[in-house]
């Protein structure tokens, strides 16, 4: 026989308070704790990222994994895929088949995403140009342009290249002189004296975002009265606001000082302003040697490697979210 049940607010309380655990405990509500989170437990170093115009997030790094240049995705920027992918299948004359550094890609006007990366010159091995690449799809393949972007192989090299799109839609990009690649020994290679200089510099391109505009110009370098160590490196260009943010790399990447820094200027051109003061390093993060970090153009969150373990064979991609308060970024 149906009997009915009448349940008084007092036991609905109880009701509440004895399922409130489980449901707080489920994955839908589980929050997850402050601070970065590894986005790859494999070898994926020096990752950049960009929202393609599928909606979904592409991250790029460093040759490894049996690839040339890596390729993973995300949904939500939480979780992500390692791509079984060459995003570069095909070399330009002037590349050797080895060391690809550093990619970063942009979605052009045309719809089209154009690939920065650094490649080994054949005219000079162990030393490195700017390249670019060109693909219809974010994850390639990518066609690379006959000829470097930026060589200067006389002053080491050209490596670490970012596209940064600014507000009056001129388009450029940021890369490293490879300076310590001839320095004279020590810790990165440029730890003996005379130090030789490893600058930021940033090059105008046109819309098709692979011919440079004029000369390039020097906006940042290292420097011994800012502790630097032997380089600065992996620069990454963002406007929040009227502020640009130039964040970069300090230290040899092997060092437990590898850190990620930044700079401000209220023009593109600069001059920057260093804060001298680590957005992540070893101390605020956890983690070992972390640097080489990506900020999204819209200030909000950031991808970065660091040593997957203390035998530092191998370089995990790490993910946060970022705030930017006024000329000031912190780690959310």
């Amino acid at each position: 026989m149906y009997r009915s049940t009448i349940i008084f607010p007092s036991m609905w309380v109880l009701v509440t308070l004895c399922l409130l655990p489980a449901v707080l405990g489920s994955p839908l509500f589980q929050k997850r704790a402050k601070g970065p989170w590894l986005g790859l437990n494999s070898d994926f170093p020096d990752p950049s990222f960009m929202k393609a115009a599928d909606n979904k997030w592409y991250a790029f790094g460093t040759n490894g994994n049996g690839k040339r240049i890596q390729v993973a995705r995300s949904d939500d920027f939480i979780t992500w895929t390692l791509l079984d992918v060459e995003a570069l299948p095909t070399l330009s004359t002037w590349e050797t088949a080895i060391d690809h550094w550093a990619p970063d890609v942009i979605l052009r006007n045309d719809g089209k995403y154009v690939m920065y990366y650094s490649g080994e010159a054949k005219s000079m091995v162990r030393h490195h140009c700017v390249g670019t690449a060109v693909s219809d799809y974010p994850a390639g393949p990518y066609v690379p342009s006959n000829s470097p972007l930026s060589c200067r192989l006389d002053q080491g090299g050209s490596i670490d290249p970012a596209g940064f799109l600014d507000k009056d839609g001129t388009r450029y990009v940021v890369f490293k002189v490879d300076g310590n690649s001839i320095g004279n020994g020590g810790d990165c290679n440029n730890g003996v004296e005379p130090l030789v200089a490893t600058p930021i510099l940033l090059q105008r391109l046109a819309d098709d975002a692979v011919t440079p505009v004029g000369d390039a110009v020097q906006i940042l370098d290292r420097s011994t009265a800012d502790n630097d160590g032997p380089l600065v490196e992996a620069p990454n260009l963002i406007l929040h606001g009227d502020t640009y943010f130039l964040f970069y790399s300090t230290h040899c990447f092997t060092d437990p000082k590898y850190d990620v820094r930044w700079a401000t200027a209220s023009s593109i051109t600069g001059p920057y302003t260093k804060t001298n003061v680590p957005l992540i390093n070893s101390a605020n993060t956890g983690l070992i040697s972390p640097g080489g970090a990506t900020v999204c153009g819209c200030g909000d969150r950031m991808l970065f490697h660091g040593f997957c373990s203390d035998a530092k064979t191998s370089r995990c991609m790490y993910a946060a979210d970022v705030t930017i308060t006024g000329q000031t970024p912190f780690i959310a």
